[in-house]
């Protein structure tokens, strides 16, 4: 989508390209806790140049977000700027007064900050926002449209109408559009884009990446992007900085980047991605955390988590040594350990080149990602090849179970399932409409097995899992527990069958007690249940718990402010173990982790399947998670599934336009250097309104007279592959 722009003040002369806008050196922030100072950024440089995205990556913890705060004045009370130089346009931006850092804010230097959903005033509507952030001395009248304008180059479809909206009334890729139209109003010479695409859908982030580019491309901007994904990494930056704790330890440009990294930790995070690794396989992962700012080892600071440190890795901090033109790292032993030189030959480098298609490589952020772990895996490991999916257990709409499959009988059955919600006006709350948020959905699940609802925010997807657990009530359909219908039971019927079902949520610190302990909380399903595990204490079972997934039964005490992200989400899955489930429905369990986390999440996860049958009911956008732990998968948009099958006859061999859509937008590191494919244009309609005919059709590029008239009846592709659309019925 492109939009004329005329602005009501003509833009500032921008730096040729390539020329330097942010220059930092020996960048050092700390924070005050009580006498002492402890450093979170320590002495970091690098150069930023017009027209340029220099991508800063590493784990949370590492001090990105920081940086960039750093970058902008805008620590919080405790921090300090302890030393360093911050140079823009001839001058020190840590050496300006105040009031002079204002007039450099939003003008020179810009920031769309993490998450907009906190980021943007609930109070004020977003072109108050935007033109609050423009420049002093317009008149209202040229101001509103400025921000019309600033709306519609940041891809806001009817901005006229937006203008005069609240943040609550957008959906999250649009509030994100909003951020990126308030740090464009001042027309600044530096964007710094911290996480701007976490937590959104495969489409939008694309989106939003593509809409980055065009603005940077139109403006001669020089962008800092802050991530954790080394697939928006390689779709977005030129250069790649990597950073652990406080230190930038990498740096490279992006292709030399992605085909050799040379740092032991950039090596751990491409090993970390679940890209092409198949169900059964181990993830490698990083053992340890990134280290406190209060226990900062001596040397690098990386050596107690890595394989290769010696006796001098933990005396001294390693020095810069340039392996490249402009690629340098800080490792004591770059030249002596085997790294990712060999890792990309050049004839698999001109195959990754080559394979254009989401389908054609394995599908997610990183094509090649097993060849990035040689020197983890065997050859003969590498070579490995997943073996035969057995019969899907998705049932096709009215086929009887039984009747076209020979898989035994399911543990869970869904059928014809809806889900509305009424909307409600006026001072009696008379219903005058309904969301339907799922709308004839059918599936079935064996014990043991994994089959993973995809698709973008607001299709359905957890309201299907609630639905199933019977959290929230149906309107229609049936639920099937092993047989027994648990559609319109009543609480007490209900209360003896929820300990075999459960469920893992996806924000784990919103789901866990913080005023009960971790014992507490484990204990609290079991307790309200009436359950225990024979010939064991509660204390006793809840250290048996912990020790499962990976945890220290000492922590039981602990409150769950004081675990990690990762730690938290083991501590849900323990929870959901607590009562001895067959099945668990697991909710975005791995998006908001960093790759090292995921990976010891998903590691857990297939552990856990192998030993005690589990079946679970995934609920992702992550396709390199489908991949890695599904053995079905279901595309779901606006309310209904539109492709089923198995994971590689949906991933590899997609037929739905919408499947095909969703896999195209997902960054690939084997395609760093080519041309990411044209995002998927609009949102999803509102499900309280959905279009006539083919639900998808007002977004499908291949969309014909027919789509627009009726829904389409279901076409097998094969035995276990159904696909609704009438492309493929021709």
């Amino acid at each position: 989508m492109s939009h004329e722009i005329d602005f009501a003040v003509q833009p500032r002369q921008t730096p040729p390209r390539g020329e330097s806008v942010l220059s930092v050196r020996g960048l050092r922030t700390g924070f005050a806790a009580g006498r002492t100072t402890l450093t979170a950024v320590a002495g970091i440089d690098f150069t930023l140049h017009a027209g340029e995205t220099f991508a800063l990556l590493g784990e949370s913890g590492c001090g990105k977000s920081v940086a960039a705060l750093s970058l902008m004045r805008l620590l919080p009370p405790a921090g300090r700027i302890l030393g360093g130089e911050v140079r823009f346009a001839g001058r020190d931006l840590l050496r300006l007064s105040e009031a002079e850092m204002r007039a450099v804010r939003g003008r020179g230097v810009s920031m769309i900050f993490q998450e907009p959903a906190t980021s943007l005033n609930p109070v004020l509507r977003v072109g108050e926002q935007i033109i609050e952030a423009l420049p002093g001395g317009m008149g209202r009248a040229d101001a509103r449209e400025r921000a019309l304008a600033l709306l519609a180059a940041a891809g806001i479809a009817d901005p006229a109408r937006r203008i005069d909206a609240y943040p609550f009334q957008m959906s999250g890729g649009m509030k994100q559009r909003v951020m990126i139209a308030e740090a464009l109003a001042g027309e600044p010479q530096v964007l710094i884009a911290d996480e701007p695409t976490t937590a959104l859908d495969v489409t939008i982030q694309a989106q939003i990446l593509d809409l980055l580019a065009r603005l940077q491309a139109e403006r001669g901007m020089g962008i800092l992007l802050i991530t954790h994904d080394l697939g928006v990494v390689a779709r977005a930056a030129q250069r790649v900085g990597v950073m652990y704790a406080g230190e930038i330890v990498e740096e490279a440009p992006r292709a030399m980047f992605f085909a050799a990294p040379r740092h032991p930790y950039t090596r751990k995070l491409f090993a970390a991605l679940p890209d092409g690794v198949g169900r059964g396989h181990r993830l490698e992962t990083i053992p340890g955390q990134v280290p406190p700012l209060s226990a900062m080892p001596a040397g690098c600071r990386f050596a107690p988590r890595c394989a290769h440190a010696e006796t001098r890795c933990t005396l001294a901090a390693p020095a810069w040594r340039e392996v490249a033109p402009g690629h340098r790292v800080r490792c004591h032993r770059v030249d002596e350990v085997a790294l990712a030189a060999s890792a990309v030959s050049a004839p698999l480098a001109a195959e990754m080149a080559a394979s254009g298609t989401a389908q054609a490589a394995h599908v997610g952020s990183a094509a090649s990602s097993q060849e990035f772990r040689i020197q983890e895996f065997t050859a003969q490991e590498a070579a490995v090849q997943v073996s035969a999916v057995q019969v899907s257990s998705i049932v096709p709409e009215g086929t009887e179970v039984g009747s076209a499959l020979t898989a035994p009988s399911p543990l869970l059955e869904v059928r014809d399932l809806a889900v509305h919600f009424p909307i409600r006006q006026g001072w009696l709350r008379r219903a005058v409409g309904a969301v339907r948020a799922v709308d004839g959905v059918s599936l079935a699940l064996e014990r043991g097995r994994t089959l993973a609802l995809v698709g973008e925010s607001g299709c359905g997807k957890t309201s299907v899992g609630k639905a199933v657990l019977q959290l929230i009530a149906s309107t229609a359909g049936e639920v099937k527990l092993d047989g027994r219908i648990l559609t319109g039971l009543s609480r007490s019927a209900l209360r003896p069958l929820r300990r075999r079902m459960q469920m893992v949520f996806q924000d784990p610190f919103a789901s866990l007690n913080p005023r009960l302990s971790v014992g507490e909380i484990i204990a609290e399903g079991m307790q309200a249940l009436g359950l225990g595990r024979a010939e064991a204490s509660p204390a006793a079972a809840v250290a048996a718990l912990l020790a499962q997934v990976g945890l220290d039964p000492a922590a039981a005490g602990r409150y769950p402010h004081e675990f990690s992200g990762g730690q938290r989400q083991r501590i849900a899955i323990a929870r959901a173990l607590a009562v001895q489930p067959e099945l668990i429905v697991c909710d975005e369990p791995t998006s908001a982790l960093d790759v090292s986390v995921q990976a010891q999440i998903l590691n857990l996860l297939g552990s856990l399947q192998a030993d005690l049958g589990l079946a679970y009911l995934l609920i992702t956008h992550n396709f390199a998670v489908v991949e890695h732990l599904a053995h079905e998968v279901a595309v779901m948009y606006l309310g209904r599934i539109v492709e089923r099958g198995t994971v590689g006859e949906v991933l590899h061999s997609p037929r739905h336009p919408y499947t095909q859509a969703l896999l195209a937008a997902v960054p690939r590191i084997g395609s760093a250097d080519e041309a990411p494919p044209p995002a998927l244009s609009g949102e999803m309609p509102s499900p309280a309104n959905p279009p006539a005919g083919c639900h998808f059709h007002p977004r499908c590029p291949r969309a014909g007279a027919e789509c627009r008239t009726a829904y389409p009846a279901p076409v097998a592709v094969s035995a276990t592959h159904t696909v609704y659309c009438v492309l493929n019925a021709r």
